[in-house]
């Protein structure tokens, strides 16, 4: 009876809403039966971490050590949440809202359009990335995907299972591919505002300032729905992504794709929160930056460790809006126990299913892991 009654409920979402995308009553009703097929085994922890909360300081009690009781009083902690880590972090400049995509270049593809573009990312830089619009008509969902460059996540230089960017744009999404090409280049990697030299924000709440721009530029696209824009990134694509959603509260779903969600200085120079160009700044000139471990970490990181600080503190700012965590080498299974901080977080607000995991050995994406993270986006973002 179940299966039943949600298989009446796919229909009725299919009939009403699948033709916003460009699909057929038939095509929607069989991309989301499909989908939920794919993550719905992803919402529940293995039994050995269910209920598990660890050392973690729990969301649900303010700073001062009050209970969190009613979701009125949630209201209040997730602005106390977001108000100490912007203090600590540096507070963003004003969003940039009154600008529109500068098309540089067009180039026709199979089903799809590749428009090459710029925009500004913060108030006094310019970059360029990619815009993929299908040709199917009518509004559509939209993902923005984070990397070091933006040619890998939309299948330029061959990198396998990056191109994240692509393969959502074949499954009916407009996709806009942004990196950080030319920091990449001089191994500074981030978003350094106003300057390097005297940088007022840490870089990777910067880097969720640019992405934040760029969901105010992408919901600007004729028939791009604005209500039903993700964010996708892997390693540190994936740090992008999470503080990007965390922090702009726009983006309706995330897909952190083995970024190292929490602080673990076992896990060497993957989850490196502690170098310069995440949570670490300080004035260059820098030395001793890929540290395999953050005790020689300097700025920001050494406060946040000390003061008991951790990142489930920035994923319980997504409640009720729905992640995934593509887990690999720097997150494994075990991940589970400070995630179940936020799943607490989402039972206060009446929701379940709202943050998922999935595993692989290995830190590189796979063909089966990317299937999970373009099912959850195809779930979440394609419904209304």
């Amino acid at each position: 009876m179940k299966n039943f009654t949600f298989s009446l409920l796919l229909l009725l979402i299919a009939f009403t809403t699948g033709n916003l995308y460009g699909q057929s009553f038939y095509d929607y009703y069989e991309t989301k039966s499909k989908a939920w097929g794919v993550i719905d085994n992803y919402f529940t922890p293995p039994e050995r971490y269910e209920n598990q909360f660890g050392d973690y300081r729990s969301p649900l009690r303010f700073y001062n050590g009050e209970e969190v009781v009613t979701k009125e009083d949630w209201l209040e902690r997730r602005a106390e949440i977001r108000d100490r880590w912007m203090e600590m972090m540096g507070p963003w400049p004003k969003l940039i809202t009154d600008q529109e995509f500068e098309f540089l270049s067009s180039e026709k593809q199979d089903g799809f359009t590749r428009h090459k573009v710029r925009f500004y990312w913060t108030p006094n830089e310019q970059t360029e990335g990619y815009l993929l619009i299908p040709e199917k008509t009518g509004a559509k969902p939209a993902v923005i995907t984070v990397f070091y460059d933006p040619e890998t996540a939309v299948g330029i230089g061959g990198k396998p299972y990056r191109d994240f960017a692509y393969q959502l744009v074949k499954r009916g999404f407009v996709t806009l591919s942004i990196g950080t090409t030319e920091t990449t280049k001089s191994k500074t990697y981030s978003i350094y505002y106003p300057n390097r030299e005297n940088a007022q924000l840490q870089p990777l709440s910067a880097l969720a300032y640019a992405a934040a721009n760029a969901w105010e530029v992408l919901a600007k696209v004729d028939d791009v729905d604005s209500t039903r824009i993700g964010i996708v990134g892997h390693s540190y694509g994936g740090k992008w992504a999470m503080f990007a959603s965390c922090l702009f509260d726009k983006f309706a779903a995330a897909t952190w794709i083995d970024p190292g969600i929490v602080f673990d200085e076992t896990k060497g120079s993957g989850v490196n929160y502690w170098e310069p160009w995440y949570l670490g700044y300080y004035q260059p000139p820098w030395s001793g930056t890929w540290n395999k471990k953050g005790g020689t970490g300097k700025g920001l990181y050494p406060r946040l460790k000390n003061d008991g600080y951790d990142l489930h503190e920035l994923h319980a700012l997504m409640a009720p809006r729905p992640f995934l965590v593509s887990g690999g080498s720097g997150d494994p299974i075990e991940r589970w126990i400070p995630l179940n901080h936020t799943v607490a977080v989402n039972r206060l607000l009446g929701y379940e299913n709202r943050v998922a995991m999935s595993s692989r050995p290995k830190h590189f994406p796979t063909r089966e892991s990317n299937e999970i993270v373009y099912s959850f986006m195809e779930w979440f973002l394609m419904a209304k």
